[in-house]
């Protein structure tokens, strides 16, 4: 072999990419669910990175026009709802409608 040891030193991958999080880890199907190849593709369509994003978008433009017509106290407050709403949670196997974020939105 011509290159020498330090090429091959040079061509090896580091240490830190064998940890328990990096390159050999298997899936993890309880966490992660399925993989599919379908959820790694780019958009198809322009409109579709758009529609992904609808509900902040939406909420993003709530806040700038509640901004604007009430002062900067009103989108802070509504924000601070809505992480309050988002951490009350039902253990995992039961069904949780999230009533409250739909008050918060008006979708109820």
């Amino acid at each position: 072999n011509s290159r020498g040891v330090s090429s091959l030193l040079k061509d090896s991958i580091p240490l830190t990419d064998f940890s328990a999080s990096g390159l050999f880890e298997g899936h993890d199907l309880l966490r992660r669910g399925f993989t599919s190849v379908k959820n790694e593709l780019l958009p198809s369509h322009p409109l579709e990175l758009s529609e992904k994003n609808y509900q902040l978008n939406q909420d993003k433009t709530n806040f700038d026009t509640l901004r604007n017509i009430q002062g900067l106290h009103a989108p802070l407050k509504l924000q601070m709802e809505f992480r309050a709403v988002k951490q009350v949670q039902r253990l995992p196997f039961l069904h949780s409608s999230n009533m409250a974020m739909d008050t918060l939105r008006g979708n109820d």
